[in-house]
Formats: C-alpha cells, structure tokens, sequence
C-alpha cells in the first residue's frame, strides 16, 4: 500500500483491522507511530463527547409525551440542529489539527509520486515562462523563479502539499525522469536531506523562499537536476 493510500485510509479509520491496513502499518514506527496519534486523538474526542444522563431523564422523557405534539416537533428541529452543528464543530477542530500537524517532506514527496505516476509518461516540452508563470501566482513564493531554462522540462503543474499549493515538475536527468516540488516555507514543514523507498531516492534542499525536493532512480539523475535547478532558481 502506497504512503497516500495509507494515510487516507487512516484519517478514515485508525481503529480498522483488515489484514492490508496492518501490514503495511507495520511496515515502519513511523507509520505505527502516525496511527497511534490518530487513535489518541480518536479517544479524546470520544471523552470530550461524553455526557452523562441524568437520573431524572425517565421521567422527563414520559413528561414530554404529554406535551402538544408541534412542541415535540419544536423539539426535535432544535436537536437536530445542535447535532448538526456539534459534528460540524468536531470535523473543524479535526481539520484544524490535522493542517497545523507537522508534514514529512521526503514522504509526502513520494506518495505523490506514486499518486501521479501519468506525470512521468509527460513528454512535453516546457518553456522556463511557462514555469514561472505558475510561480508567479504563488505569492507565498515571494517572487521566487528561475532565471533560465533548467533542463529540459517535461510536465508542470500545481500540486496539494497538506493544504499547501506548491509547484510540481518533471525534468529529464542523465538516465531517466526525475520528479521535482518547489513547496513554499512554513514552519511545520519537516525536511529531510535525504530519503527513499525500496524503488526512489529523494533529496531536498532549502532556498531562501521554499523547499525543493527531487525524487527520482537514480542518483546521478538527482545530483544532474540539482544542480541545474540551484544554478537558476532564486
């Protein structure tokens, strides 16, 4: 199971016990680590949610039959309104504290990888204005772009990095396609040197306005595109 399909699945469910979901959590601590937050957070939702009942509800409850039936109907409108809006309350709090957890970098970098494998069929030719166009309307970037042509450019797109819009290219290295995301800074973001899986490598670098991050084979490829990119990206 790919790290995007897992992480979905675990926002869904921490608590599912399909024999998949398992195994590919136990793959690494830092997925049984990311799971068990979730439960956490699961139960102290719970706990916040627990109300206890009165001892006197019974009889209330039998005193409420007796009342007019559009009083009951009142009643039920206004607590179906107060359930509506707790589950909205709770679903804003879980959001919140979903966009403010810290974001791995070099993972998320090849989840989305192995979540737009079409991008790297891309045989495009794409210009540097194209490019940064695209840089250009993120402003978060604060004008960053490059100041010529970095390689051949094959694909180019905006890409999701948790709730971040960030820019998400494919350049030709020396042997094969090498993935490449400009990410604008924000101080949650996790970045690593160096990364990889049982099939990429990965490496990352900070500029003065956004992270930069390659995914790829091979590793010259990595070490060709890099250096193109710092030679022209400020």
């Amino acid at each position: 199971m790919d790290e995007l399909k897992f992480r979905r699945e675990a926002y869904e469910n921490p608590n599912r016990q399909d024999d998949e979901f398992l195994a590919s959590m136990h793959e690494s601590n830092e997925r049984t680590a990311f799971v068990n937050d979730l439960k956490l957070l699961d139960k102290k939702l719970e706990a916040a949610l627990k109300i206890e009942v009165p001892e006197d509800l019974e009889a209330k409850l039998l005193l409420n039959q007796q009342l007019h039936q559009h009083q009951v109907d009142r009643r039920k409108t206004g607590f179906t309104l107060a359930l509506v809006a707790s589950i909205a309350f709770i679903a804003g709090i879980s959001f919140t504290l979903l966009r403010l957890a810290p974001v791995d970098l070099g993972q998320h970098a090849l989840a989305h990888v192995y979540h737009e494998e079409m991008a790297m069929k891309s045989e495009e030719n794409i210009s540097v204005d194209e490019v940064n166009t695209q840089l250009a309307s993120l402003t978060s970037l604060k004008h960053a772009h490059f100041t010529e042509q970095p390689g051949r450019v094959l694909y180019s797109t905006y890409c999701d990095f948790q709730g971040v819009k960030s820019i998400h290219l494919v350049m030709q290295g020396k042997q094969g396609k090498v993935t490449l995301f400009i990410v604008p800074l924000e101080d949650r973001m996790v970045l690593e040197e160096a990364f990889a899986d049982n099939r990429y490598q990965g490496m990352g670098f900070k500029s003065d306005n956004a992270y930069v991050l390659l995914v790829g084979e091979h590793a010259t490829d990595l070490d060709f595109v890099r250096d193109e990119v710092k030679e022209s990206f400020i």
